[in-house]
Order: structure tokens, then sequence, then C-alpha cells
């Protein structure tokens, strides 16, 4: 991947929302989660590339930029992350995972991960004053239950 020099790790402010992540116990619950969320990752993907633009001009200083992929493992796990954005680079994103691991195997947070832009689900800008951008899949998530 691209070569940067150490990255700083990204600022969350205290009062920031916390992640509540959504459990699922089996398929039927599965798919109607990924039906309920298709709408708002639609939202996201076309939301991103002015989000793209802004982070590759700079956000202001203690302004982080995190992506929400979906880790899988080979035990056919998969989870929510965030990645906390180091580099974007042609349609990869190249960062480090931003939250503690729950299901799949093999990750950890803080580990470096790049992903096609293809793979993005949400993205979001955090702000000094604890605010966040973006984050539409996320703060549906926070209201939805299975």
């Amino acid at each position: 991947g691209p070569t940067a020099l150490e990255a700083q790790d990204p600022h969350v402010a205290e009062g920031a929302p916390p992640d509540q992540p959504v459990g699922v116990a089996n398929e039927e619950q599965k798919q109607r989660l990924e039906a309920a969320l298709a709408p708002y990752i639609a939202r996201a993907r076309a939301t991103y590339p002015q989000a793209k633009q802004r982070y590759l001009a700079g956000l202001p200083p203690r302004h982080s930029f995190f992506v929400t992929l979906e880790l899988r493992d080979r035990a056919g796990g998969s989870e929510m992350v965030f990645l906390a954005v180091d580099s974007l680079a042609r349609d990869s994103i190249y960062g480090r995972i931003w939250n503690q691991i729950h299901v799949v195997q093999g990750y950890r947070l803080r580990d470096p991960y790049a992903a096609p832009e293809s793979a993005l689900l949400d993205w979001l800008v955090t702000r000094p004053d604890g605010t966040e951008e973006g984050n539409v899949v996320g703060k549906f998530i926070d209201t939805y239950r299975p």
C-alpha cells in the first residue's frame, strides 16, 4: 500500500456517542437487518465522494475520518467495524480497525486494514466537540431493534 509517516491516532471526543453493535441471531434476522440498512448504505455511498474530497483537502485539527466496513472471517462470521482512515489511494481505503472485535476471528483493535472503496458501508467525521457528521447507517443501527 502507500507509504505514509506514522499516522496520528484519530481524535474521538469524550462525549462522542458509543458504538452500539447489533447482534443477529439467525439468517432471517440478518436478511431483515440488511434490507433495513440498504437505503442508509446507499445514502452513505452517495455522499462519500464529497467526504473523501474534504478528507484529501485536509480536515481541521482534531477532526477524524472513519469508514464502516464489514469484516468476515473463514468461519463465516461477520461484523461491522470502524476503520480510522490513514490514507486513500486510487479506489482503496487504508486505515486501522478502531473498535474492539467481538465476533470475527483474526482481527484486533488497531490492526492495519485495507479495503476497496466498494466495500464501504458508511463514513463519518468526528469533531472535537463530540458531534459527528455522516454515520447515517450507524445512527439508524442505534435505533434498530431486530
